[in-house]
């Protein structure tokens, strides 16, 4: 841990603060439907989308009706992707590599991830996908994904604000206003300062280039043959990067370009380009606080809220980044000394899996700053951290995605244990807990908990089934002991948390992992969204109490360790036996020297 380290997570985090209010009140306004700088030009597309597809824009909608709305919007996509995967082969439009069709559990599993904003990839995309499916068919998912979880977290804001009202407003205005106020205009910016760094954007074919020192590659067959070929080229793949890097950084989307991901050259070049993309990453989550705020007239509040995940992220930090800079204890004598005290070159502590002109501090504050709000994108290797490194990403998931969160879904997932906390604050003064002014009651608390055991109750069900079958669970993994057991377990919380980054030591490439990954993602996503809408929809019918010398205040100190409290205590009792077996486990068996090969 170095203090260049320290100042280049705390410069990151200053940023944030700093967008968070311009970019927080700029959303309430686009969400309200007041006057913006860019209603001149988008006014006009909006009116002329609306007509085309007989949208009433006035027309307001209940919590069914919008629920109902988004999960055929969801569903036509998801149907749309797939059918794109499945046909690219027979369309010529730019698939210059001529690449062959999606399999099918592969394309259903890609159509999924991309649906759910997870974008869980189990394929190299440079072999895999053509230009046509990554721009018509995963770059598209990308906006609609993440506006619909935009869409869904104003929805239950309302549901805070008003009252005695049987309405949450229209999902297909928030759609479209979350696209084209939000999404499109910062993305088409953004995609041009990643160009100017050197992340490509073209149609051109790959490029095949002579290699300036050939290389000798042995092969080993399965009948214990050994062919040794002489590799004279390399492909060098390309294509429209910039264009689909902007979106998915800015979504919480995760998905790459490029087998690498942003730890690829072409996706994430510079130091420059580092940064930009962890900000893009928490530019919106951290906004809706500052919106969430403005919508339910306490901006006390939303930075409460505000506080309650920048506590969370920063132990994340501080603890995968302490993790990080320990030299593996395996490693004896000079070498050990030297990883441990590093130099002025180098920072020391454990550079496997990273990316050099990012270094220690930069890969873990990446890890963290990717897991703590859904969005999967990786500029190192997480199955290459040290146990309790990799544990920090798969604990940030653990807990819900709502350290920030995706754009919206860490909003809304944050709101729900909002409740659950005023809900047991309420008990503890021996009051019917109130929220704003509004009673919480058994109601709200049932669909409450229904959201919180949801989660858990999909990943531990599909991780204990995978490892208690060798024929299909195990045999995918590279690794035996306590870390493949984290490697199937964080397959299947990255899948249900809808955030996507792999420990990537799990062929995820199966039926069986394609199959179950794809229902994981799903319910992740929908299943947990319908009772997160029906709490909104009751709160929104309630009337709004005067405060009194009872009511819980949700805008101080008081409420914010108490929420981060209860956040802990969740994901601690549901998952820490797992961890234990898995990362903390693995932890102490290396502090004693064994490893597993």
């Amino acid at each position: 841990m170095t203090l260049n380290g320290w100042l280049q997570i705390a410069v990151f985090f200053a940023l944030v603060l700093l967008a968070a209010k311009p970019m927080g009140l700029y959303m309430a306004r686009v969400y309200e439907r007041k006057k913006t700088l860019l209603d001149p030009v988008l006014g006009p597309i909006e009116r002329l989308l609306y007509r085309v597809t007989g949208v009433d824009a006035d027309a307001e909608m209940g919590w069914i009706e919008y629920g109902a709305a988004m999960l055929i919007f969801s569903c036509a996509t998801l149907l749309l992707t797939y059918a794109i995967e499945r046909l690219q082969h027979a369309i010529p439009l730019w698939n210059p590599q001529h690449l062959a069709a999606v399999e099918p559990y592969l394309a259903w599993n890609t159509a999924a991830s991309f649906t759910t904003n997870t974008n869980w990839q189990s394929y190299v995309p440079e072999s895999t996908m053509s230009y046509l499916t990554q721009m018509a068919g995963l770059a598209t998912h990308n906006f609609w994904s993440a506006a619909t979880g935009m869409a869904l977290a104003i929805a239950f804001i309302r549901g805070i604000s008003r009252r005695e009202s049987k309405t949450l407003g229209n999902f297909w205005v928030d759609l479209t206003r979350g696209t084209l106020w939000v999404l499109l205009p910062i993305c088409l910016v953004y995609a041009l300062a990643l160009v100017s760094q050197g992340v490509v954007q073209n149609l051109k074919p790959y490029d095949t280039v002579k290699l300036v020192e050939p290389q000798s590659v042995t092969v080993t067959g399965t009948d214990g043959k050994s062919t040794t070929t002489l590799v004279t080229t390399q492909t060098i793949a390309q294509g429209p990067t910039a264009s689909q890097e902007a979106i998915k950084m800015l979504g919480t989307n995760g998905g790459g370009f490029f087998n690498a991901n942003s730890s690829h050259p072409f996706e994430n070049p510079t130091p420059l380009t580092n940064l930009l993309e962890m900000l893009s990453i928490f530019l919106i989550p951290a906004g809706l606080c500052v919106t969430l705020g403005r919508m339910v007239g306490s901006p006390g509040h939303g930075w409460a809220v505000f506080a309650a995940m920048s506590v969370l992220w920063f132990a994340g930090v501080l603890t995968c980044y302490w993790a990080e800079s320990q030299p593996n204890p395996l490693l004896h004598g000079v070498n050990q000394r030297v990883a441990m005290s590093g130099t002025a070159q180098s920072p020391g502590g454990n550079m496997e899996g990273k990316e050099v002109r990012f270094g220690v501090a930069n890969s873990a504050l990446f890890a963290t700053v990717t897991t703590d709000a859904s969005c999967g994108a990786v500029n190192a290797m997480h199955d290459s951290f040290m146990p309790l490194g990799g544990m920090v990403p798969l604990a940030n998931i653990m807990m819900g995605e709502i350290i920030f969160g995706g754009v919206g879904s860490g909003m809304y997932g944050m709101l729900i244990l909002v409740i659950v906390t005023v809900f047991i604050a309420g008990l503890m003064v021996g009051r019917t807990p109130e929220y704003l002014g509004k009673k919480v009651q058994a109601y709200e608390v049932q669909l409450s908990m229904l959201y919180v055991l949801i989660f858990p109750l999909v990943i531990l069900g599909f991780t204990a089934v995978s490892v208690l079958a060798p024929s299909f669970g195990t045999s995918s993994l590279s690794n035996h002991g306590p870390h493949g057991l984290s490697q199937i377990l964080y397959a299947y919380t990255s899948s249900a948390g809808n955030n996507g980054s792999a420990f990537a030591g799990l062929n995820a490439n199966t039926h069986w992992y394609n199959a179950t990954l794809g229902i994981t993602m799903l319910v992740g996503r929908f299943l947990m969204m319908v009772p997160m809408l029906a709490v909104a929809g009751s709160l929104a019918t309630k009337k709004i109490a005067p405060e009194s010398l009872g009511t819980f205040p949700v805008n101080n100190t008081l409420f914010t360790v108490l929420l981060v409290g209860v956040i802990l205590i969740v994901g601690a009792l549901t998952f820490f036996p797992a961890l234990s077996l898995g990362p903390i486990l693995e932890h102490l068996l290396l502090r004693s020297g064994i490893s597993f090969s």
